[in-house]
Parts: C-alpha cells; sequence; structure tokens
C-alpha cells in the first residue's frame, strides 16, 4: 500500500520529472559540460533566490518559488547523474539513457526519504517551507566545503547524500507549497 507520502512524492518527481525531459528534448544534455561545483553554485542560486522573497515577502521576476524548488531537485539530481557518470566524457545522452539514472536516483533518495521518515515520525511535515530553505542553504555550504577540501572528510557525509538530502527537503516544499494552494 503506498503511503500519502510517497503519493505526494511521485506527484513531485512526475513534474520534474515532465520537466526534465522536455527541457532535454529542448537543449540536448548542456548540463553535462558542467563540473559538480558548477552544480552546487546553481543550486545555491536558486535557493538563496527562494529565502530572499521568503524574507521580502515580494519579487521582481515572475518565476514563482515552486519553479525554483523544481529546479533544486532536478539538479540534484543532475548532480548525482554527473557523480555516476564521472567517467563518462560524452557530452550528448539521450533522454532513453538518461530515464533510467534519473529513475535510479530517485529510488534511492525516495528509500532514504522512507528510512529518515520512519525514524522521524514525518517531522519535516510540521517544519516552516523557511527553514526548509536555510536547511538546503545549510547543506549547499557544506558542500562547497567538501569540494573546497576535494572530497576529504573526516567524519561527513560525502557529497552524494547531501544532493539527496537537498532534494527530499526541495519535494518536501513542493508538497507543503501543494498543500497550500488546495
Amino acid at each position: 500500500m503506498e503511503t500519502q507520502t510517497a503519493s505526494e512524492y511521485n506527484e513531485v518527481i512526475g513534474l520534474c520529472k515532465e520537466l526534465f525531459k522536455k527541457k532535454t528534448q529542448d537543449y540536448g544534455t548542456a548540463w553535462r559540460i558542467l563540473r559538480l561545483p558548477s552544480l552546487t553554485d546553481q543550486l545555491f542560486i536558486k535557493a538563496q533566490r527562494i529565502r530572499s522573497i521568503q524574507e521580502k515577502g515580494t519579487q521582481k521576476v515572475t518565476d514563482s518559488i515552486k519553479d525554483e524548488f523544481v529546479g533544486i531537485i532536478n539538479y540534484c539530481l543532475i548532480a548525482l547523474i554527473q557523480l555516476e557518470l564521472r567517467q563518462d566524457k560524452r557530452m550528448e545522452i539521450d533522454f532513453k539513457e538518461l530515464e533510467p539514472l534519473y529513475d535510479k536516483w530517485v529510488r534511492a533518495t525516495q528509500e532514504l526519504l522512507a528510512n529518515k521518515n520512519h525514524d522521524y515520525d514525518e517531522a519535516w511535515r510540521n517544519m516552516r517551507v523557511a527553514s526548509m530553505t536555510d536547511i538546503i542553504l545549510m547543506k549547499l555550504l557544506r558542500v562547497k566545503q567538501i569540494e573546497d577540501h576535494q572530497g576529504k572528510t573526516l567524519v561527513s557525509e560525502g557529497v552524494a547524500a547531501n544532493y539527496q538530502d537537498m532534494l527530499n527537503y526541495a519535494v518536501f516544499c513542493m508538497i507543503k507549497l501543494n498543500q497550500n494552494d488546495r
């Protein structure tokens, strides 16, 4: 039986995957040129824009906060795919080849969510979107530190785990924002 969280998660990911597919059809895989620190910076820009709009209460660019969370989700998945394909030098990869990688990382990240939800009893449902935005920004700063230290850590998780956590927090934000729209 599918839980409410799994159903909501799949709904958000479906939207994100459809956009990823369409952008791949429009632009190809131009993102393959990006190194991981560049993807981290792109994620930082999106999260910082969300925080800025949350703090100011207004925005001047029409892209919605939801669109930015979708961007965070897809850029996290792109980063995870890039990690997996780091030895693959191809710039263009067909969506049919990317789709199983996208799905693999979604499944792994959703499994991580299920395990954490079990232990934390879905605490995220009582959190504010602004707090989750701050957590995404904190995790981005952690990833930047790890990248600046060439991936060496003493006790910390690596970048993949942080990308997965950010992805899950962005999905939580989308779920909460979708509930607010109902």
